[in-house]
């Protein structure tokens, strides 16, 4: 019987870069199991606890025998009403819960699923550079051709869109836009969104909106969602969560709403895949959309008392950070002295030398290079320790660099 070799690369998984972030987190364990007192501010995974009235929902749903039973892939009608009477609440977007909304694992489930049920061979998707990971290898996994679009500090995004479909024309089948953005924070008003669909619209072209971050906003207006455009239901859907908005992330719990023949398309490739979250999840997180909202407010209030402490602490260790408007993170260039050795490198020194660890730029594609992502995911007196360590860390650094600047 003729054997299958240990070693055999799978194309797709090949298409997949080093996962950088893999890299950082090994080193953190082994610090960790060593003792060491590592402050993690890498990955964006919250550390508040949820509301309590969704928690005692959960524990009062879960205990009822009839709730065990296999769910609605779709979503149960309640939560996908609760995701209607937010939208129409928070945008004045009105949404049919039956053919506009859709329940998923998580939003990055969601948005993986239907990159893989839209993708046909030789489709061009066009991302935002950087952007989180699920956004670009999504469409990979799906066999799509990615091309990347700037984003970030000094770049108008829509020039960059507008000069990427005309390059791609008749191939792009595709658009994906973050905003707030996970890295870099950017944030963009109704008017940018209404400029993309008119592009799009004139290139047919589908748009995936994330609206992860819709509620961590501070110093300005709510972030808008792209379905207020009037029209843009007509090409665009988009994901929510309750992940960072209500601590939830560990829930698995995510929409997408807007263009039902998009909607649709992803209950129909689900139905395949899976049965729906666990009713007792759907029931909670319909409590969390329809009860009250004060408890969001009190997170947006911790995350921009956190920001405050973070780019404070870290301007007076030397290292000038620009503070986000929105999301959970700061999108911070590395220091002069570290740049030439790369973003996944600065990292690692950090961990090593200053017991802090952050995310290096590089494992959000190639715009990344350069940055680093700092979350904002533990408390205020742990962000000032991590901004002592840093400090230290970074006037050892020029003493040695002066030393050998004098020795030679």
């Amino acid at each position: 019987m003729k054997q299958i070799p240990s070693h055999r690369e799978f194309e797709r998984i090949q298409a997949l870069p080093p996962y950088v972030f893999a890299e950082v987190n090994a080193m953190k364990d082994a610090a960790r199991a060593a003792g060491e007192d590592i402050i993690d501010l890498g990955m964006g995974n919250p550390d508040l606890a949820p509301p309590d009235h969704v928690v005692e929902k959960l524990v009062e749903t879960v205990r009822n025998p009839r709730v065990h039973r296999y769910s609605a892939s779709r979503g149960i009608r309640g939560l996908r009403r609760a995701v209607a009477g937010y939208y129409r609440r928070r945008f004045d977007v009105r949404l049919d819960p039956e053919r506009e909304v859709i329940v998923a694992l998580g939003s990055k489930e969601g948005f993986a699923h239907l990159a893989t049920a839209i993708t046909e061979p030789g489709d061009q998707v066009l991302v935002p550079d950087p952007s989180y990971p699920i956004h670009p290898y999504g469409f990979v996994l799906a066999g799509a051709e990615i091309c990347r679009v700037p984003v970030g500090p000094n770049r108008d995004f829509v020039s960059e869109l507008e000069r990427a479909l005309a390059a791609g024309a008749g191939r792009v089948k595709a658009v994906t836009v973050n905003f707030p953005a996970n890295p870099t924070a950017a944030v963009v008003g109704l008017d940018a969104y209404e400029a993309m669909v008119d592009l799009c619209r004139r290139h047919s072209v589908w748009i995936l909106s994330d609206l992860a971050y819709a509620e961590i906003y501070f110093d300005g207006s709510p972030p808008p969602s792209i379905l207020q455009v009037p029209g843009a239901k007509e090409l665009a859907v988009e994901f929510t969560s309750l992940s960072k908005t209500y601590s939830m992330p560990g829930w698995r719990i995510g929409f997408a709403a807007g263009n039902p023949h998009l909607v649709a398309t992803l209950a129909r490739i689900k139905s395949y895949l899976d049965y729906g979250a666990f009713t007792p999840i759907q029931v909670a997180a319909t409590a969390a959309l329809n009860g009250p909202q004060e408890y969001v407010d009190t997170v947006r209030e911790t995350y921009r008392r956190r920001r405050d402490t973070l780019v404070s602490g870290l301007r007076r260790a030397g290292w000038e950070v620009e503070p986000p408007v929105a999301t959970m993170f700061a999108w911070a260039r590395v220091p002069a002295p570290f740049r030439a050795a790369g973003s996944l490198a600065f990292a690692k020194t950090l961990l090593a030398d200053a017991r802090v660890a952050v995310s290096p730029g590089a494992g959000f594609g190639p715009g990344g290079e350069g940055w680093v992502r700092i979350s904002l995911v533990e408390n205020e007196q742990r962000i000032r320790q991590a901004c002592r360590n840093i400090r230290q860390f970074l006037e050892r650094e020029d003493v040695g660099n002066r030393a050998t600047r004098g020795a030679a």
